[in-house]
């Protein structure tokens, strides 16, 4: 007879098809176990179907990979870029000049190479050089701060000027090729 209801018409636990556009709908799920005996018959179904893997699933993770080319370097970007990385190694250097000439002076070796130097070089008249006065750390640290600038304005340049010439050739050539995988 059509005096059946709608939800006993369609197979247990799916429910209304009309249902499942609705924001009321619910996925089927299985039904508990009736107290203190055996699970039912769908939640049997349930646990086998977690339990089996599906044949068509891959044991293992497909890495994806792309080749791609760089076909210009902006040198704008590439001299913002040699700019810092210079000054980061100026001051990587006037720091490391300033810990070296510290360590050699606690250790005496600008004293003991000045005691030698300044008998060698004594005259009658003069007292020979002084190594210490000359080698006195501001004056380190002023030459070695001139030379760090100097190094972060040929950087910079030479970096730009390699980024216009790698344009240059990549058009001729066609670029560099890169291959990036994705781990997984």
């Amino acid at each position: 007879m059509s005096s059946a209801r709608p939800a006993d018409s369609y197979a247990r636990g799916q429910g209304d098809p009309s249902a499942r556009d609705s924001q009321h709908y619910h996925p089927p799920q299985a039904y508990p176990a009736p107290p203190g005996g055996s699970p039912g018959v769908g939640q049997q179904q349930a646990q086998q179907a977690v339990r089996r893997p599906r044949t068509d699933a891959r044991t293992v993770p497909r890495t994806r990979q792309a080749r791609l080319r760089v076909a210009k370097a902006d040198p704008w970007s590439v001299m913002k870029v040699s700019f810092l990385l210079s000054i980061a190694l100026g001051v990587c250097t006037v720091v490391a000049v300033a810990v070296l000439w510290m360590v050699m002076d606690s250790m005496g070796v600008f004293s003991t190479i000045g005691e030698t130097i300044s008998e060698a070089t004594e005259t009658d008249t003069d007292s020979g050089f002084d190594l210490q006065g000359f080698l006195s750390l501001p004056r380190v640290l002023i030459f070695t701060t001139v030379i760090a600038i100097i190094d972060v304005v040929l950087a910079t340049a030479l970096a730009t000027l390699g980024a216009f010439m790698y344009n240059l050739s990549a058009g001729f050539v066609g670029g560099v090729e890169v291959t990036l995988a994705e781990d997984e």
